[in-house]
């Protein structure tokens, strides 16, 4: 406690302009290293270097639910397939090309191949899963089994 009521002190050994540039010196580094780790450069901040669709996996008492953002896309352009007890959703997206004329300034739609994979627990009705597009919104419902739902169990007094 009384070390933090001491003065302050200038260091004699490092000029306090000659700290203060070290220190941005440091940040910028730092700085330059994420936005390389990150996909900076003619990329853009944060862009990923391909087309990869968001996912929502929620789980309700009867089933679950996997909502895949995949605009631009027809469902025709759409996989979904079960294997050994995982989800697959896997598509493409097609790259537009430049038309002529037009000059673009920035281009950050990404496009390719994709495929999600989510593994699914064993007490899952294989035989109900249904999978519905809409919007460029695909939703993917997997019920569980009888036995995998919340069972009530009475309290007696």
């Amino acid at each position: 406690m009384l070390r933090s009521l001491a003065p302050w002190k200038e260091s004699p050994m490092i000029p306090p302009t000659d700290r203060f540039g070290r220190l941005m010196n440091r940040m910028e580094e730092e700085l330059e290293g994420l936005w390389d780790r990150f996909g900076g450069g003619d990329e853009g901040w944060l862009t990923p270097p391909r087309f990869v669709p968001t996912v929502d996996v929620v789980e309700a008492e009867n089933q679950f639910e996997v909502t895949v953002d995949l605009p631009g896309l027809k469902p025709e352009e759409v996989n979904v397939e079960l294997h050994e007890g995982e989800l697959w959703i896997s598509g493409k997206r097609e790259e537009k090309k430049e038309e002529k004329g037009k000059t673009y300034h920035r281009i950050e739609r990404r496009h390719g191949e994709f495929r999600r994979v989510f593994p699914l627990p064993s007490t899952i009705n294989e035989e109900a899963i249904e999978a519905k597009f809409e919007n460029g919104v695909l939703k993917v419902t997997v019920p569980k089994t009888e036995e995998a739902k919340p069972k009530h169990i009475e309290v007696k007094a």
